[in-house]
């Protein structure tokens, strides 16, 4: 028997205070930000039906869900529209991802504006999406030229925004140069140790890169993203770039931290170096193209990943209310191609199923069922799971006095 409460406390004891405590007070807001706060606790319920299933290994990034595609723009400086969070990447059977991004539109459908039986037709719409690639056999990527409705107006208009609009958004003017903004919502203020571990570890970093001047710091926050990080390390820093103030350059650097699906897989995972190197080799696998500027690093035996926070990073806005039922779902049919797409291109890779055996794979009929009804399942548990949260969140158990 599973308890929510003390699962939760427990998974999240060692994040700093402050941010989790933002952490706790949005999954107050709503059962599909709960869902994407918890995903330790989504598997540790749905691994005994995951392990009875049986699915060829693939690579997955752990987290899919509505609010993890997005864009972004890769090394080739053309903006994309992919998978964009890998913090949880494990090689897993591929239901382990199917069934979590089936469960995030069907907990999520308020929130998309639609009612439950048009939220189970976006999961078949996407399993026949899904389904329809994989059988191909051949990758896709989506870019602006080969998107359509929704996803094609996020990448039009993404390709238009400058990096100094994007800077002044993030930053405002101390005298002549910038300073990150401190606002509690998108940053907070360091403490001069953590400042100084930053700028020393930048300094370290600079003098393996061909332009050391690039990565000279200017200012370091403590960032606010994301719900299920909130509270590992993690800082915006805001570097000379190609030059003050409108080419400075916004940096992400965030702990890697193990997959919270470790624990409950059967399927042995490759040694590597650290939970960054895991986390980078897996997205450069799946992505269709790298995103710029993404390493990872190692700062006082703690593993971290760096990248480069761009104006091009974005979501679809998925809301019912605005948008028509069709446009909803001409995006999760494009979800479905990126997720195939994902898989065929990191088939064959330290013990994934070949392109071969995804193909066979996709012939069946057997697994949409079980998916299916497992997904509903799966919806149930975490709108009960979230009822018992919120009444012991409104009961002060997640309190500040409590962490």
């Amino acid at each position: 028997m599973i308890d929510v409460c003390s699962t939760i406390s427990s998974f999240n004891k060692t994040r700093e205070p402050e941010r989790l405590l933002m952490k706790y007070r949005n999954m107050r807001t709503s059962p599909f930000v709960f869902l994407r706060a918890t995903c330790h606790l989504f598997y540790e319920r749905v691994a005994p039906d995951l392990h009875a299933m049986q699915a060829p290994l693939t690579w997955c990034m752990g987290d899919m869900h509505l609010e993890n595609f997005g864009s972004y723009k890769g090394d080739n400086r053309l903006p994309y529209f992919d998978l964009n969070d890998f913090d949880e990447a494990v090689l897993a059977p591929t239901h382990w991802d199917l069934i979590r991004f089936l469960t995030s539109i069907l907990v999520g459908a308020k929130s998309l504006g639609i009612n439950s039986e048009d939220a189970k037709g976006l999961v078949k719409e996407f399993l026949s999406s899904y389904q329809t690639v994989l059988a191909s056999g051949k990758s896709h990527w989506i870019e602006r030229e080969t998107s359509v409705g929704l996803v094609r107006n996020l990448l039009t208009a993404v390709k238009l925004r400058q990096r100094c609009d994007f800077l002044d958004h993030r930053t405002l003017f101390k005298g002549e140069k910038r300073r990150i903004r401190i606002d509690g919502k998108r940053a907070l203020a360091v403490s001069p140790k953590q400042r100084e571990m930053v700028e020393k570890f930048l300094k370290e970093f600079a003098e393996n890169q061909p332009d050391k001047k690039f990565f000279k710091p200017i200012d370091v926050a403590r960032r606010i993203a994301g719900n299920g990080s909130l509270g590992v390390d993690r800082y915006i820093i805001l570097v000379q770039g190609k030059g003050s103030p409108d080419q400075n350059y916004l940096l992400d650097l965030k702990e890697a931290v193990p997959s919270s699906l470790a624990p409950y897989l059967n399927t042995p995972q490759p040694q590597w170096q650290s939970e960054a190197q895991r986390v980078v080799t897996v997205q450069k696998r799946m992505q269709a193209v790298s995103m710029a500027f993404l390493h990872p690093v190692t700062i006082k035996n703690k593993s971290y990943i760096l990248r480069a926070l761009q104006p091009s990073e974005d979501r679809v806005t998925l809301d019912g209310s605005v948008s028509s039922l069709t446009d909803v779902k001409k995006v999760i049919e494009v979800m479905g191609v990126v997720v195939a797409s994902a898989q065929l291109r990191s088939s064959g890779r330290q013990g994934s199923a070949t392109a071969d055996e995804l193909i066979a794979f996709s012939q069946g009929k057997d697994w949409i069922k079980q998916l299916i009804k497992l997904s509903e399942k799966c919806a149930k548990q975490v709108n009960a799971d979230w009822k018992t949260y919120c009444k012991a969140y409104d009961e002060g158990y997640f309190a500040a006095d409590k962490i």
